[in-house]
């Protein structure tokens, strides 16, 4: 399923800087019944962002107002472990983020990630804190991720750092591609391949 492209986003940031975030409270098991990706943006973080009446607890960051409507979401250190679920990326695409920023990734969390449209750059320890602190400072600091360059940078100050993607990926990001995507992309060529070959 195609998503939008990503080239240069300049966002705020809900912070959530809680480290070993795991893939079970992105969208709890009982959330996973669903094979299309659209509604699970309903449930993202639903054990913390609601009590058990169902009630949005209004402390947490994604529920408060001053955060509303952010694309980037800053995590704490090994944000996405756990299960493999990949209904945990499709929850952070649902709930209208676009990046998530951390100083260390689940493999197959940030792989998931990039397969549905959500970037996952990782960061220092010491800029993470950076990004955490100027955030608590004013809720309204905004993060650009330029993927093209491959940088994140705090807007109010001008500190930057890159980061790595797979070629590949960068690729489908840039063009809104997931796999499939990308392999329809190339029936132009894949025919014209074929014609010249002898059967």
């Amino acid at each position: 399923m195609a998503y939008d492209k990503f080239e240069v986003l300049t966002s705020t940031a809900y912070p959530l800087p809680i480290e070993n975030v795991d893939t079970d409270q992105i969208i709890p098991a009982r959330f996973l019944k669903a094979t299309e990706r659209k509604g699970f943006g309903d449930n993202f973080f639903r054990d913390w962002r609601y009590d058990s009446e169902g009630n949005p607890i209004a402390d947490f960051p994604l529920n408060d107002a001053k955060y509303a409507g952010s694309k980037i979401l800053v995590g704490g250190k090994n944000f996405g472990s756990g299960s493999s679920r990949e209904h945990a990326a499709w929850s952070v695409y649902d709930f209208g983020l676009r990046c998530v920023i951390s100083s260390f990734f689940a493999d197959i969390f940030r792989n998931n990630c990039l397969n549905v449209g959500v970037l996952p750059v990782q960061v220092s320890a010491i800029f993470a804190q950076k990004l955490f602190d100027a955030i608590d400072a004013d809720p309204k600091a905004e993060i650009k991720v330029d993927l093209p360059n491959q940088t994140v940078t705090l807007v109010s100050t001008g500190e930057s750092e890159s980061f790595d993607i797979n070629g590949y990926k960068k690729g489908n990001m840039l063009n809104g591609f997931d796999d499939i995507d990308y392999l329809q992309s190339m029936k132009e060529d894949v025919a014209a391949f074929a014609e010249t070959r002898p059967f």
